[in-house]
Formats: C-alpha cells, sequence, structure tokens
C-alpha cells in the first residue's frame, strides 16, 4: 500500500514462482541461485510410471531455494534416484510405487550399492525416500532410518617435505605472473606518458599493451591467414619476440588459468581455506584509509553451511613480506587490468579470481559457477585444480590434502567447522598427525604418571599402631631418619601433609576421624579460594585423602568423621594455618 493507502503498482516483470513440475508431472526443473535452470526427465527411468512420479514429487519438493540452491547438489541427487530405479527395474518382481517397496528389497539395494558406491549415494538415497508419507510409519520406516557407516577418510596430509616443495612450486609459478604483469605495466605506463619514439619497438609493443589493457584483446592487429586461421601480423610477432616475451599475447597483462590456480593454493596454505571458498572470492575492502598498511575485508561464501551461517568476514593486514595481507595485495595487483574490464563490461561482477579464458566460446556445462565476462573468467574448477597438480608431478588436486596438512597439523584448530569435525575428520584419521603426537602423548603420560605417584597415596593402611613407630599430625612414622625428603641433616624435611605421599607413613584407624575431618577442612577451602591457588596448595593433599576415603569405603569414612574430637580439629586447624610446619 501506498502512503496513502492506495495498493502499490505491481513490478512490470513476472515475479511469480516458477513452476518446478511439468503439468504431466514427470519433468522436474531446478533453478539454481542465480536463476539458471535445469531440467531433470523421470519419465526416463526405467521404473513403473507410478513410481516415476513418486521419486519426481520428492525430488520436486527439494528444488526449492531454502533446500537446493546448486545444481551440483541437484544433479547428484538425481545419480541417485538412476541408481535406485536400475536396481529395482533389475529385479524380478519389482513395484510398481513406492509404497511396493520391502524391508529384504531395501536391504539388498543397500548391501549392493555400498559395495559400488561412496556411502553418500546411499545415504541421500535414504534421505529422498523418507519424505514420502506412506514410508514414515512401519518396518520400512525402520529400515530407511537404520544409521550407514562413514567410512574413514582416506585422504592424508602432505609430508613436510612435499607440502613445502608444493608451496614453494605455487609462489614460483605466481610471483613470476606478477612479476610479468607489472613489467609489461610500467612499459605500458611510459607509453602512455609519451616515453618513447613513435614506431619504434618499444612504442609498437606499448601500442600492442594499450589494445589488451583497454578491449581485453588484440583484434585490430589479428588478420585471417590463407588457411582461415587467425594469426596476429607479422609486425606485432617480430616486435614481441625482441622484447623476449616467453608466453601468449593474451597474457602479457592478465594471469592464466593456471597461475591462478597457483595462487589459490597459496591462499589455501595462508588462511586454510578450501577450493569452494577460494573459488567465490569476492574482491577484498582495503580500509577507507589504508596508509601504508592496508587492511582488508574478505567476505567468505560457505555453502555446505547451513542456513543464516553462509557468510563470515575476515580482516587482514598487509604488515610486510611474510604477513597474510600481503598476499591479498599481490591477488589484487596481478588481477587489476583483468577486474577493470569485467567491470567496464559487467559491473559489479566483484571477483578476485578473474583470468584470461583462451578459449572463451568453448560452451559452459557448469551453471552454477559465475558465467565469463567476454574473455576472462572466473575461480578455480576441480578440473584447473587437478591440472596444475598434474603439471608439478602429483597424482591429483592440491587442495584437499593441502588443506588437511594446514588445518590438522599446522593450525590444529579448526576453520570453518566445528571442533567435532575437526577433530572427526581431521587430526583423529591423520596418520601424520599420530606419528608427531606420539612423542606428545608419551610427555604427557610421563607427567601423569609422575603427578599420580606425587598425588596418589603412599602411606601403608595398618589395622593398629605398630611399635616403634613416631606418631605425626597424620600418620605414623617408621622411618624418620630414612625419608625420601632428607634435610642437610638428615632428618626429614616433608611437611605433615606430604606424610600421606610416603612409603614410611602408616595409617591406622586411630588416623581416621582425624584425615576424614581434614578432608571436609580442604572440600571446605575449595569453595572460596581461587581454582588455581587451591590446586597449587591443598590439591595433591586432597588427592590422597580421595584415595584413603575410596580404600577405606564411605561406611568407615562416615563414622570416622563421626568420631572427630576437639583435639583432632585443633590439630588440623594449626596445620592448616601453618602453625606446625618447621
Amino acid at each position: 500500500m501506498t502512503a496513502r493507502g492506495r495498493r502499490a503498482a505491481l513490478p512490470s516483470n513476472d515475479h511469480s514462482r516458477p513452476d518446478y513440475v511439468s503439468p504431466e508431472g514427470l519433468l522436474v526443473s531446478h533453478y539454481n541461485r542465480a536463476g539458471r535452470v535445469k531440467h531433470y526427465d523421470f519419465g526416463t527411468l526405467p521404473v513403473a510410471e507410478p513410481m516415476q512420479l513418486s521419486l519426481a514429487a520428492l525430488f520436486a519438493a527439494r528444488c526449492v531455494p531454502a533446500r537446493w540452491s546448486a545444481h551440483t547438489t541437484s544433479t547428484g541427487i538425481w545419480f541417485c534416484v538412476q541408481g535406485f530405479a536400475r536396481f529395482i527395474a533389475e529385479q524380478q518382481h519389482p513395484p510398481r510405487d513406492l509404497d511396493g517397496l520391502s524391508v529384504d528389497l531395501l536391504k539388498r539395494w543397500r548391501q549392493h550399492t555400498v559395495k559400488n558406491s561412496p556411502y553418500r549415494v546411499v545415504h541421500a538415497t535414504m534421505a529422498l525416500l523418507r519424505d514420502d508419507a506412506r514410508l514414515q510409519v512401519g518396518p520400512v520406516a525402520d529400515e530407511l532410518l537404520r544409521r550407514v557407516k562413514i567410512p574413514t577418510s582416506g585422504t592424508q596430509s602432505y609430508s613436510e617435505a612435499e607440502f613445502t616443495q608444493i608451496t614453494r612450486t605455487a609462489k614460483q609459478m605466481f610471483r613470476s605472473a606478477l612479476r610479468r604483469i607489472d613489467r609489461n605495466a610500467e612499459h605500458l605506463r611510459r607509453w602512455r606518458n609519451g616515453e618513447f619514439i613513435a614506431d619504434s619497438q618499444d612504442w609498437t609493443f606499448g601500442e600492442v599493451l594499450d589494445c589488451l589493457a583497454s578491449t581485453g584483446s588484440v583484434t585490430p592487429y589479428i588478420y585471417t591467414a590463407p588457411n582461415g586461421r587467425k594469426q596476429l601480423a607479422s609486425r606485432y610477432v617480430a616486435v614481441l619476440r625482441e622484447n623476449n616475451v616467453q608466453v601468449p599475447w593474451y597474457l602479457l597483462l592478465f594471469p592464466s588459468r593456471l597461475e591462478i590456480a597457483a595462487l589459490g593454493v597459496l591462499l589455501m596454505a595462508e588462511f586454510g581455506w578450501n577450493l569452494s571458498v577460494i573459488d567465490r572470492l569476492r574482491v577484498p575492502r582495503a580500509s577507507s584509509d589504508p596508509g601504508p598498511r592496508p587492511t582488508y575485508r574478505i567476505e567468505l561464501h560457505k555453502p555446505r553451511r547451513g542456513s543464516g551461517n553462509h557468510h563470515e568476514t575476515r580482516n587482514v593486514t598487509d604488515d610486510g613480506a611474510s604477513s597474510p595481507g600481503r598476499l591479498i595485495s599481490h591477488a589484487l595487483h596481478a588481477t587489476r587490468f583483468a577486474r577493470t574490464l569485467v567491470d567496464l563490461e559487467a559491473p559489479g561482477t566483484d571477483r578476485l579470481l578473474v583470468w584470461h579464458n583462451s578459449t572463451p566460446s568453448r560452451p559452459r556445462l557448469d551453471h552454477d559457477r559465475q558465467p565469463p565476462v567476454g574473455s576472462f573468467a572466473f575461480g578455480i574448477t576441480s578440473a584447473a585444480a587437478l591440472e596444475w597438480g598434474q603439471s608439478i608431478g602429483l597424482s591429483g588436486s592440491p587442495f584437499r590434502r593441502g588443506r588437511r596438512t594446514v588445518v590438522a597439523l599446522n593450525r590444529r584448530q579448526p576453520s570453518q567447522h566445528s571442533q567435532n569435525s575437526h577433530d572427526r575428520d581431521y587430526a583423529l584419521v591423520d596418520k601424520r598427525v599420530h606419528h608427531e603426537a606420539v612423542e606428545v602423548i608419551a610427555g604427557g603420560a610421563e607427567d601423569a604418571a609422575a603427578h599420580a605417584r606425587k598425588a596418589v597415596l603412599q602411606a601403608e593402611l595398618r589395622n593398629a599402631p605398630t611399635a616403634g613407630d613416631v606418631p605425626t599430625v597424620t600418620a605414623d612414622c617408621a622411618g624418620f631418619d630414612s625419608s625420601p625428603y632428607p634435610r642437610s641433616d638428615g632428618s626429614c624435611g616433608a611437611s605433615f601433609l606430604l606424610c600421606l605421599g610416603c612409603t614410611n607413613a602408616h595409617i591406622h584407624p586411630g588416623h581416621h576421624p582425624r584425615l576424614a575431618h581434614l578432608h571436609h577442612a580442604l572440600s571446605n577451602l575449595r569453595s572460596v579460594m581461587p581454582p588455581t591457588t587451591w590446586i597449587a596448595d591443598w590439591g595433591d593433599a586432597h588427592a590422597r585423602l580421595e584415595h584413603l576415603k575410596h580404600s577405606l569405603g564411605e561406611s568407615i569414612w562416615n563414622h570416622a568423621l563421626s568420631r572427630v574430637s576437639a583435639d583432632d580439629r585443633g590439630l588440623i586447624k594449626h596445620l592448616l594455618m601453618g602453625n606446625l610446619e618447621t
């Protein structure tokens, strides 16, 4: 409604909700977050039409922005549905609809699928089937709720030498691109300032650079050869040869696909981000008054997090050559010409990782990605990551193993995931973590054993006093002259509280009331003292008394508390006040 109460005009475009299912109910359309559509024809499944319709309805119910916002998700589930339908069709008497599924059939399907496919296929298919109202009660519902064991990840971190070599190679590749772009940018600056003689080689090279920086190509200098191939004019080829240009002309001011992949490896090594986050990085914004040390605000998009947690920001400062912010400065510098041209042609694109695409006419298959703008593409595809890894001798992409190396070993703390995921999926399953933890665990065990020997009761329990023992405040001593804690004159240097941790001490029932009262007093002190202070002053003595209480039993201990005398209370009071120590 308007301010005067009149009905507001509707937008000129059609803003109605799209149809996710065709009228016949077999063709499902999924619109991703960018509004691009992909169709799935359930009529092609090798099952009866009632089951086709049921599976299509379940699938379409998830093709809404609140559930699935990427085609990669719907495509993955589509493959699961196809596998399920093929298995059903291969049965001797296949059910016509989902309500005809039996427990035995589901068990055989699960065993068949787990044997031939990743566990995720079983998990995703069962989750989809559980949405059917007919499969939410009864034995079949129980079977669909059966947990699928998640296999232990086989991905392991790189060794220190391997990871160092990978990052060193990535630095060399990216810095080479940055030096090339900066060198040519300086030549372009001088050409625009009129520092070269007209028609000289330097002037002609600057002319090429200016055309490239203004349009992203050198189309005015390209002709069609008799064989039909497009070639750069020989004059400019000669100029490039004279300037010792080792790269194609279109990379003079722009990074290549693999050079951007190398930058992604450096971002992964520096910040611990995964490939999906790096792929979608937006241009970081520097503070309003950056000065010599700019601080960048980096927006991270994390599609796998739950609703409301997809976005996060980080602030990094360029404090020098070894700072994380310096890598962001270099990334902005290397892509500045490409980002300028993209912004002119498609304002608001705002992507950091931009590279010159040598084959812009190749059709795109992944409609979840940012579409190319002219001759420029964005981000790092899985294929580019794989190609980069293979180009340096790796068997695959460096991102998954590299991130595990950074998160599980170098950082030892969660990054974009919970502490539980960090422990379960990164630290506890990594063999290098196991190996490097051996010394830490051994040292901790030794410390724990030493503390146990120090804090656990060592005095001997007896049923009656022993002749010749010397009474102390907390026990009777059988070896005053052979103390484990001797003074310089040979006498015992231990405090009366430490008698409980001495093998020369004997405890008999006459000591029980006094020691029970001491335990009660130390427990009261714990409630009024700072925890660190109480642990340092009374923690060991309390632990020994807890051991004694457990050894004697609850009934004996309670009986001892009922027999505490005034003399016992007085001695314990003086002991705690330090009046009995010499």
